[in-house]
């Protein structure tokens, strides 16, 4: 029978539970971060495709819609009929940052040959994928988990592991396997550090509450990913996104060819 000091011996002091709870909440925000991480590069990546893929078709739909607008405005005279040209072909005309988004589809002359094939039948180079395989996800992840900063409780091993952790997340979101394999060695082979003796209460609490205020922090990221456009897209197809591209395409493409058809009677008639 075990007497009630026994027991009283057997229970783990304060701070071993402190500590007990410090380690599962640092796995938990690792594996948050890990899932945060790869959600952001897949939506990242289809961000890009859609770009690459789709980009040429809006912007010949807005040129279509600005030529429209101005061949009624020419026909018509009408004072309105002009204000409607002249913002259609405001929303055509060079923003800040629209080279970056149609970098390789279009310049200050018009529209690639690249990009004029995708609105046609010709064949086209598809653009670069950059989805990380299922092998590049599992290096990854062993990783994160393994290097993670936060698993670092001096300051010096704090910054090697973020060092290290930011060419990780660099070979990870370019997909290179090749990179994520040698990084695998890499630390593999990099110093082994001793166990920590156990922290004092106060540290602890303060190491409780700088994790839960990192997981607001992931939390807030995951919710502007989950609300955004790209994502949602993912959301209506997630095991074939680059077919719902190639939907969404057909579309854009029948939607071209219907206002070159308007353009084309409108000038007609005048």
């Amino acid at each position: 029978m075990t007497t009630p000091e026994a027991e009283q011996a057997q229970e783990p002091r304060p701070e071993e539970r402190l500590e007990r709870a410090v380690r599962a909440a640092e796995q938990a925000l690792i594996e948050f971060e890990i899932a945060v991480e790869t959600f952001r590069v897949e939506v990242e990546n289809f961000s890009r495709l859609h770009e690459q893929k789709l980009g040429p078709m809006y912007a010949r739909l807005e040129e279509l819609e600005a030529q429209i607008a101005e061949a009624r405005a020419a026909r018509t005279g009408d004072p309105e009929d002009i204000r409607l040209a002249e913002e259609a072909r405001a929303r055509v005309l060079p923003i800040p940052g629209v080279e970056e988004l149609l970098h390789g589809w279009m310049d200050g002359h018009g529209l690639f040959p690249e990009a004029t094939a995708m609105l046609t039948d010709q064949a086209v180079r598809p653009p670069q994928r950059v989805r990380p395989s299922e092998e590049a996800r599992r290096l990854y992840r062993e990783l994160a988990r393994k290097a993670h900063p936060d698993l670092a409780q001096e300051e010096r091993e704090r910054q090697r592991r973020e060092e290290f952790i930011t060419r990780v997340n660099a070979a990870y979101g370019r997909g290179d396997e090749a990179q994520l394999r040698e990084l695998v060695e890499e630390w593999a082979a990099g110093p082994v550090l001793a166990e920590q003796p156990p922290s004092r209460s106060e540290e602890l609490y303060a190491r409780l509450e700088w994790l839960s205020q990192r997981k607001e922090l992931l939390t807030l990221i995951a919710r502007e990913l989950e609300d955004s456009a790209i994502a949602s897209m993912l959301r209506m197809a997630p095991d074939d996104p680059d077919g719902l591209l190639d939907e969404i395409a057909e579309k854009l493409r029948a939607d071209v060819y219907k206002r070159e058809a308007e353009l084309a009677e409108l000038l007609t008639q005048g």
